[in-house]
């Protein structure tokens, strides 16, 4: 790419800014949609959360694995049933639910860290007790509903320069799996790390005044704006439930959410990085 490198130096110093004010603080990143399962956009996901990494920001990434899960059912021959989006989870579905994310997929993503250069390690909501669960509903089965969330585990990788690579597989004290909402998850481990930002990575432009014209992207939303904007009609179907994921972390203490674009490589940097930024963002 022939860039000049007066371009190149413009593009460093305004980003000297946000590097200054993100230094050693906390970021989560919920990773999912097409960005986790194109190649392409997998690396620049990968390339984003390494730099930030390096430059002393502490990154931590939660992703579900929808896709993955389903392919493993069909499998097994397990119908994927859903109410209200929510994966309807068996005893046999949540196990196999544990083995997709806490083993091949957040496994898989701690190798592609490592080999862009990074230093991360996997962790399940099991581990440590970091996400205790009950059911949510119980059509759903042993889909979860958080009831606790011990941050120790994330806190001691990130103090020893690790980038957490969290998989939503919540458990209980009865020895019960649960899957869990992986931006419900996200929301509440920022809110428990009064983290600096949470990102939601997601297949659409943000939030929009007009559903069908990416040119109508609201850029900025007061948590006050959100219920006018919901009975408006303006965030709907699949965005409410990210908005109000948002809105219960900032209100836990998370300094601002942002809704970006997975589908735009390094939509990361780019929101976190540039004067421009990318999505929707949310603050008090």
């Amino acid at each position: 790419m022939n860039i000049p490198h007066e371009s190149r130096a413009q593009v460093l110093v305004e980003a000297l800014p946000y590097i200054q004010h993100y230094y050693g603080k906390i970021i989560v990143v919920k990773y999912g949609g097409n960005a986790m399962i194109s190649p392409d956009l997998q690396k620049a996901v990968m390339d984003d959360i390494v730099l930030l990494s390096l430059i002393g920001i502490k990154v931590v990434l939660v992703h579900g694995g929808g896709p993955e899960i389903s392919e493993m059912l069909k499998r097994v021959g397990k119908e994927s049933i859903f109410v209200d989006g929510l994966r309807v989870t068996d005893k046999e579905t949540a196990e196999l639910v544990q083995m997709v994310l806490a083993g091949k997929v957040n496994k898989n993503l701690v190798n592609l860290l490592e080999n862009t250069g990074g230093k991360a390690i996997g962790l399940s909501g099991m581990d440590g007790h970091m996400i205790e669960a009950r059911v949510q509903d119980e059509r759903l089965g042993f889909v979860g509903e958080i009831t606790n969330v011990n941050t120790a585990p994330i806190t001691d990788l990130l103090d020893k320069g690790y980038i957490p690579v969290v998989s939503t597989v919540g458990c209980d004290r009865e020895n019960n799996v649960y899957n869990i909402n992986a931006d419900t998850a996200a929301a509440r481990i920022a809110g428990e790390l009064k983290a600096e930002n949470l990102i939601l990575m997601t297949d659409i432009a943000g939030v929009l005044r007009d559903k069908d014209d990416p040119g109508t992207l609201i850029p900025h939303i007061l948590v006050s704006e959100t219920p006018q904007l919901m009975s408006e009609g303006i965030i709907q179907g699949g965005m409410i439930p990210k908005m109000d994921c948002c809105v219960a972390a900032i209100r836990r203490g998370v300094k601002q959410a942002c809704i970006i674009d997975g589908r735009v490589p390094h939509s990361i940097l780019i929101e976190t990085l540039t004067n421009a930024g990318i999505g929707t963002m949310l603050t008090l």
